[in-house]
């Protein structure tokens, strides 16, 4: 049996899906953009500056299911340029500290026109 998971310290899901899925000892999070979960807004212009939304929210949610990132085993990321590559990995790599198995491509568009999205599977 599966349980969903819900913060307000993360953006709400702009669709039909959950912040995240409790599945046996596991958590799969949804794809996480740059939204400000308190504004709303997508506030950040930059790579560097989304990256770091992206990552405090998927923080968030996955604190909010009883985990953390030091727990994430895998991510899958997608970028809208690839050449923000080495700078999204400055960032990414100040979150995910302990390195876990990734994806990472370039996509034509993501919503809201943000630069990054990000969605982890982690261990409870």
């Amino acid at each position: 049996m599966s349980k969903t998971v819900y913060t307000t310290n993360a953006p709400a899901a702009i669709g039909p899906y959950s912040q995240a899925v409790i599945a046996g000892n596991m958590v799969y999070t949804s794809g996480q953009i740059a939204i400000n979960p308190l504004s709303g807004n997508v506030e950040a212009s930059d790579i560097c500056g989304q990256t770091e939304q992206v990552c405090e929210n998927l923080s968030a949610v996955l604190k909010a299911a009883g985990t953390s990132l030091s727990k994430v085993v895998k991510t899958t990321c997608y970028l809208r340029n690839m050449e923000d590559f080495a700078l999204f990995n400055e960032v990414y790599g100040k979150y995910f500290t302990e390195k876990p198995a990734r994806s990472c491509v370039a996509v034509r568009e993501l919503p809201k026109n943000v630069l990054v999205e990000v969605d982890a599977v982690a261990e409870l």
